[in-house]
């Protein structure tokens, strides 16, 4: 029996509907995988590349994100992890309809309380190496994009007041920073910890983060940001080459399934995979 051609996996996670359509608009041969706890994700095939995108909406929110893209990274085990979406910007410079690759993302929230004030503990993780340099040599060859390779803010807070005390904080505390968003640092957080995969952070930009967002969202700004990174991070994986002898579970090997069953397939191309464990190779992060 002839086995399946099997296509090294990239995890590419969203927030927003607005978003995860401007990435789908890139994926082809579509078919939709259903995790035994509910996560649903579409996997298909990014053309002119040797990658499989695996796409997923997971909501807002950095807590929420860095549950679910583990679940999603010990089921589908992919190479590499990007999180996808739009942002407001926290520098002049950086204007509507701009991109921000997160060299690195702050977790702005951490610290303690004193009489003498909030005394900020910085946490950061740095994007891959790999990934960053891909992004750095594909915005090269882009036309009508402008791109800013900086550190991105994590915050469970949409800010839209640039005077506001989270925005002193964050100008105080975190003034490389070059966009904030909801949900970076969580889904960065988790790859780190799984120890096997490359994880980059991609906004558009779709307002500055001040009381003009509301003017711009009702402009289309966002889904213009939205198809920005996406266009941005489509043009990365053409750049970005899988590792070597490189494997990630076929749509039969999908698991978990229980002992004796396989997945069962209805609703059209709706693949139900509740139930099994997978006992293929492991690949680790090389280097």
């Amino acid at each position: 029996m002839t086995m399946p051609e099997i296509q090294p996996t990239v995890l590419v996670l969203t927030a927003l509907p607005l978003e995860y359509a401007a990435v789908r608009a890139h994926v082809e041969e579509r078919r939709e995988l259903v995790h035994q706890d509910g996560t649903r994700v579409e996997r298909g095939r990014l053309a002119g590349t040797s990658w499989q995108v695996a796409l997923a909406e997971l909501g807002m929110g950095a807590e929420r994100a860095a549950a679910l893209t583990t679940q999603l990274i010990n089921w589908l085990r992919p190479e590499a992890v990007f999180f996808v979406g739009v942002a407001g910007s926290l520098k002049d410079d950086v204007g509507i309809g701009d991109v921000v690759v997160g060299t690195q993302v702050y977790e702005i929230h951490g610290g303690k309380q004193t009489p003498e004030g909030f005394l900020v503990r910085p946490k950061g993780l740095p994007g891959s190496h790999a990934l960053e340099q891909a992004a750095r040599s594909a915005v090269r060859d882009m036309a009508g994009v402008r791109a800013h390779f900086m550190p991105i803010a994590t915050g469970d807070v949409v800010l839209a007041d640039a005077q506001s005390e989270i925005a002193l904080l964050l100008r105080r505390n975190y003034n490389d920073a070059g966009a904030i968003e909801m949900e970076g640092s969580g889904a960065l957080q988790a790859a780190h910890l799984s120890g096997q995969v490359n994880a980059l952070v991609i906004r558009g930009i779709s307002d500055r983060a001040d009381a003009g967002k509301h003017e711009a969202d009702a402009a289309g700004s966002q889904e213009r940001a939205a198809a920005q990174a996406a266009a941005v991070t489509v043009a990365v994986l053409h750049k970005h080459r899988p590792r070597e002898n490189s494997t990630a579970p076929s749509d039969s090997e999908e698991g978990p399934q229980r002992r004796g069953d396989g997945p069962t397939a209805y609703g059209g191309d709706h693949v139900d995979f509740r139930g099994g464990t997978f006992h293929g190779p492991v690949t680790g992060k090389q280097g």
